[in-house]
């Protein structure tokens, strides 16, 4: 196993060991079972050994390591991993086992999202509502602009704001997981360049049928949302899929939705219900 090859502040140690070593074990470069010792670790990529047990400690409440009396620290098997840990996602985003990992998110965002928004159509605030009409707003300025990162930043938005606004802690408690799917598509290159306008208008479908009450609607748009999202993941993924044609519904570019999702309505009240 190769050292980290450290240079960083004191401040900054902590963090850089844990996602390198993160990123090593969930890519499989080290193998379950494997036997790290803290010695040797902290020796390898020049740093102290309080450090090293603090980045294992933080492992071991992931379920990544355990510690063994006798043995010392062991690399855990997957089904020990608390695989909705965001950094963990983050990690195999990183690896080779990538595109697996984005099918898997994918499914999972099916059983989650599409309720959250159900959800959502019947207990969001007037504040909820006008903060996803903004969001998309900003979402179809930033895609036609071509500046994905404050795409990113406004798609992190809705789907933040959708999640807490289903009134449902459980569900709220998975954004990071949903976050780091979008994350990982735009660090990674898997958004569009030029996204289709149907993914914006998804979104302000989703962001209409909330501020409406209409809870089908909501759950169904959302459940579109996500099929988008998955084939265009697909497409980015083909190397000689065309550039600048692929749908995805968290890529969208300006000209679409904003029929349904206007400055106007930004921060109306939704009907109570």
């Amino acid at each position: 196993m190769r050292g980290f090859g450290l240079v960083e502040t004191k401040a900054g140690l902590h963090e850089t060991v844990l996602d390198e070593l993160g990123k090593l074990i969930t890519s499989g470069a080290i193998q379950p079972g494997d036997v790290l010792r803290i010695d040797e670790l902290a020796e390898r990529n020049g740093v102290s050994r309080p450090v090293i047990r603090e980045v294992v400690r933080v492992l071991e409440s992931m379920g990544v390591l355990s510690t063994r009396r006798r043995v010392g620290v062991t690399v855990a098997g997957r089904a020990a991993w608390n695989l909705f840990d965001p950094r963990i996602i983050r990690w195999r985003l990183d690896s080779a086992d990538r595109e697996p990992q984005l099918t898997l998110l994918g499914e999972l965002r099916g059983g989650i999202e599409p309720v959250a928004a159900a959800l959502a159509a019947v207990r969001a605030t007037p504040e909820q509502c006008g903060d996803l009409t903004r969001a998309v707003v900003d979402m179809s300025v930033h895609g036609k602009a071509g500046n994905l990162d404050a795409y990113l930043d406004a798609d992190l938005l809705f789907h933040r704001t959708l999640l807490a606004a289903s009134g449902n802690e459980m569900l709220a408690a998975l954004t990071g997981v949903v976050s780091e799917v979008l994350i990982g598509r735009t660090h990674h290159g898997l958004m569009p360049e030029h996204p289709n306008p149907l993914a914006i208008r998804l979104h302000a479908d989703v962001a209409q049928a909330v501020q409406s009450g209409d809870p089908s609607a909501a759950e169904r748009a959302m459940r579109e949302i996500i099929a988008e999202a998955t084939d265009a993941i697909v497409h980015e993924s083909t190397p000689d899929s065309p550039v600048g044609t692929v749908g995805t519904a968290d890529a969208g570019t300006a000209d679409a939705g904003t029929d349904n999702a206007g400055t106007d309505n930004a921060g109306s009240a939704r009907p109570t219900r």
